[in-house]
């Protein structure tokens, strides 16, 4: 017996038709990617996947297992043999160890896929129970426990208490390639990883304008897209150098739009940048309405200048909604740090609300910018950020 198996439950995925076993086969790639330094061993059977392996592995496995795209929860569970006698044990010593951490109430679901056990899922629950309440090690609170202890009678019979959740969504590598236009702040890195739960694989690109912007905004941007990783596998970012475009546009653009001509130039050369990496679409951290080039009348002016798809999975979220998930993923504490990217330290004191199409189109053509995006693009620095795991 393996001195460590992990349960993990599927996402998403299950609801997969005839094309199911495309995304169960990503999901156990993208597992192995994880634990590729390891010797464990991976299946995937019913609905669940199984890795399993020698003890010292148990932080690489639960590593992989916070950051994999793709499934709904995960836990370490104990392997007992298929009998009620073996079960009650197994229960018994999840709750004596659960008590040693100040558990006081617990409870019992069962799950009998295995219906040739002789006991249905209520007798299980009934049965697994008694050794613990005749020890009055917990009480019972069928309502709100602070353990529950399950027990799934299948091939095997695994028993764990309060499973942890996962990332759910889709694996990474099924819903086609995205290019990030990531910064340095909150938003846009939300904006990726809820696009990677989609199931789309990605790349980055950064805009910086030095001496204006600072090498710490580099650095910031470069850690964000580290953490990004840990979910993504992998992660490209492409670093543009932006500020002979920003001091074109300073020179000759009216004030007031500055930061909506900018923004058009950044999707140029996303676009172009997009098309050589062969990703289908830009991703962005707009959310309608929270600054003032996120009006509907700006985000369509901002689109305009792009060739491709601009998806904004945060379009109708809130900031304490996207600051939530970013602490959750990680990324909040970089976000938060006081370097500043180039929209931030160009934006105009007053700035337009509601640009019109045909106004942006002729201050656009009349920046004659094209060159410099085109040379900005041709030599952006490129950085890659793999899925490693600090071991610090």
């Amino acid at each position: 017996m393996a001195d460590c198996i992990y349960l993990v439950k599927l996402g998403e995925l299950t609801l997969k038709g005839t094309n199911i076993r495309l995304f169960e086969k990503k999901l156990i790639d993208n597992t192995k990617t994880y634990l590729k330094h390891t010797k464990v061993r991976i299946a995937l059977r019913a609905g669940r996947m199984y890795i399993e392996g020698d003890e010292t592995y148990a932080e690489d496995i639960e590593y992989a297992l916070k950051h994999l795209i793709g499934i709904s929860g995960w836990a370490r569970a104990r392997i007992c043999e298929k009998n009620i006698d073996a079960v009650k044990k197994a229960v018994f010593e999840e709750a004596r160890a659960a008590k040693e951490a100040g558990v006081k109430t617990f409870k019992i679901e069962a799950r009998r896929s295995d219906k040739n056990f002789p006991l249905t899922s209520y007798e299980i629950c009934r049965e697994a129970a008694s050794p613990v309440c005749d020890a009055q090690l917990l009480d019972v609170d069928v309502h709100r426990p602070d353990l529950t202890v399950h027990v799934e009678v299948r091939e095997r019979c695994f028993v764990y208490g309060n499973a942890h959740k996962a990332n759910r969504g889709l694996p990474v590598g099924t819903g086609g390639k995205g290019l990030l236009l990531l910064s340095g702040g909150i938003d846009s890195p939300v904006a990726g990883y809820r696009m990677l739960r989609r199931g789309m694989s990605m790349e980055a690109v950064y805009f910086h304008a030095y001496p204006y912007t600072s090498d710490e905004a580099k650095k910031k941007t470069e850690d964000l897209a580290a953490v990004l990783a840990r979910y993504a596998l992998f992660m490209r970012m492409h670093i543009v150098s932006f500020t002979e475009v920003q001091m074109r546009i300073k020179q000759a653009g009216p004030e007031n739009w500055s930061t909506m001509l900018l923004r058009m130039c950044m999707m140029k050369a996303a676009s172009a940048i997009a098309r050589k990496v062969r990703a289908s679409c830009l991703i962005s951290g707009e959310s309608l309405g929270q600054v003032a080039s996120q009006t509907i009348e700006n985000l369509s002016v901002t689109e305009s200048a792009g060739d491709i798809p601009l998806l904004r999975p945060l379009i109708g979220m809130d900031k304490e909604e996207i600051t939530e998930t970013a602490v959750a993923i990680g990324t909040y504490e970089t976000s938060i740090l006081p370097y500043e990217d180039c929209c931030v330290l160009f934006a105009p004191k007053h700035p337009v609300l509601r640009g019109t199409l045909e106004e942006a189109r002729l201050l656009y053509e009349k920046l004659d910018c094209a060159s410099l995006i085109e040379k900005a693009v041709s030599e952006r620095e490129v950085k890659t950020f793999s899925v490693q795991r600090d071991k610090n």
